[in-house]
């Protein structure tokens, strides 16, 4: 009978013309970002979101938003290629050597190479226990959650990760992985599962680190338990796009 230790659940250089549009589009684009964590704390005040008609409501304005956080997510960066091209032609040779390497060092480059894909997944929702003494699954037991897809982007970075991509979205410093009931908010736009994790880097170094991990250690022991998906592969020829968004820093916690 496996030891679930860890309880399961919900965690928690521009031109100035083209900055200042740069960041109303950035600002617009976590306004709408915060307006959906908002409504997801109204809505689960006090109610279960697994039953009540007011999740229909709030994944509808959630998806309607994220359409919109993407749309504005291209024009932000149609808007800050051209701002890179103008400074590249303002700029003298010397200054571009310095700060390509820069720009890759931050995620906002292309980068290819080998690494490993992991792939998480929801259960079948009719699933039950599979092994003799384990309980029943509640619903979350079912469910992939933060905590999960954080466990894992956090054992690719200290396996030595070059880079990673959650979805189709490259991750920088500044990425965070948050859960909106049962999808993922990732940089103002909303993804169902199964969630894709790409990671550039030594594959055997990474392999390690995803299985030295106590926290995915025990998302295995759910996954042999009631067949929440798990899969890693390693590839010779990744490909993760440059990041896309804003770097401005728009606050911090000391």
């Amino acid at each position: 009978m496996p030891n679930f230790t860890i309880p399961r659940g919900s965690g928690a250089a521009r031109r100035p013309g083209t900055r200042i549009v740069g960041r109303a589009l950035t600002c617009t684009v976590f306004a709408l970002a915060g307006l959906l964590f908002y409504i997801s704390a109204e809505t689960a005040h006090g109610t279960d979101l697994r039953t009540d008609n007011s999740l229909l409501r709030m994944s509808d304005v959630i998806r309607q938003r994220s359409t919109q956080n993407q749309q504005l997510q291209a024009q932000l960066t149609d808007l800050q290629h051209r701002a890179d091209v103008l400074a590249k032609q303002q700029a003298g040779p010397s200054d571009t050597g310095r700060l390509d390497p820069l720009r890759g060092a931050a995620g906002l480059e292309p980068l290819k190479g080998p690494g490993l894909v992991v792939t998480l997944n929801d259960a079948p929702p009719d699933a039950t226990a599979r092994i003799p003494g384990v309980p029943e699954p509640g619903v979350n037991d079912l469910v992939i959650h933060q905590q999960d897809i954080q466990a894992v982007v956090n054992a690719l970075w200290r396996g030595g990760a070059e880079g990673v991509q959650v979805m189709d979205q490259r991750l920088i410093a500044t990425s965070a992985v948050r859960c909106v009931g049962n999808t993922l908010l990732l940089q103002g736009r909303v993804y169902s599962p199964p969630y894709v994790i790409r990671a550039v880097g030594r594959t055997d170094a990474l392999r390690a680190a995803v299985n030295a991990d106590p926290a995915i250690g025990n998302y295995l022991k759910y996954v042999a338990a009631y067949g929440l998906g798990w899969k890693v592969q390693e590839s010779t020829g990744l490909t993760l796009p440059g990041y896309a968004g804003s770097v401005d820093l728009h606050s911090a916690d000391g």
